[in-house]
């Protein structure tokens, strides 16, 4: 990256003067957020420059992609975590877009069910490809060796914190 290019003081960075061992558990979890944060805006960025898309657009393709049946409204928000409201504008952007359909469950035919179209599913794949390539950019720095042991240590940290929900209110 070029010198003069501005880079906000992440919260991580802010943090960097604390001594070793104070706050390990906060450190930690800041360091979590800037790397997520890091990847999440370069994500973000390049979406929009190369597919004049967003990251919920996306995201919201990737669920129907996995959906072969297509999904609910309701499914979709739950799965993207979002509220209705969200998922029902940026669904019938898309369907006028022609990358997503409504059509009737066939189970009950109150229910609409979200679908990609055919395009939706080239213009997806396109995306996703690109998208897989960037995170393996993104990520090339790690050895095969390192990614192994971050991804079982971040499983392990994915554990303790369900173990820790476990007792919360």
């Amino acid at each position: 990256m070029p010198d003069d290019v501005f880079h906000p003081v992440d919260a991580e960075t802010a943090l960097a003067g604390t001594p070793p061992g104070h706050k390990d558990e906060l450190r930690l979890w800041l360091r979590l957020l800037t790397c997520t944060n890091l990847i999440e805006a370069e994500i973000r960025r390049r979406l929009r420059t190369e597919f004049d898309t967003t990251l919920p657009r996306f995201d919201l393709l990737a669920q129907l992609e996995r959906a072969q049946g297509g999904l609910t409204l309701g499914e979709i928000s739950r799965r993207m975590m979002v509220t209705g409201g969200n998922v029902t504008g940026l669904a019938t952007r898309l369907e006028e877009e022609g990358l997503v359909e409504r059509r009737p469950d066939p189970s009950d035919r109150r229910v609409q069910r979200l679908r990609l179209t055919a395009r939706g599913r080239r213009d997806f794949a396109r995306q996703s490809a690109a998208h897989e390539s960037w995170i393996a950019e993104l990520l090339g720095g790690l050895s095969d060796r390192d990614r192994a042991a971050l991804h079982a240590l971040l499983g392990r940290a994915k554990a303790s914190v369900r173990t820790g929900l476990e007792g919360s209110p």
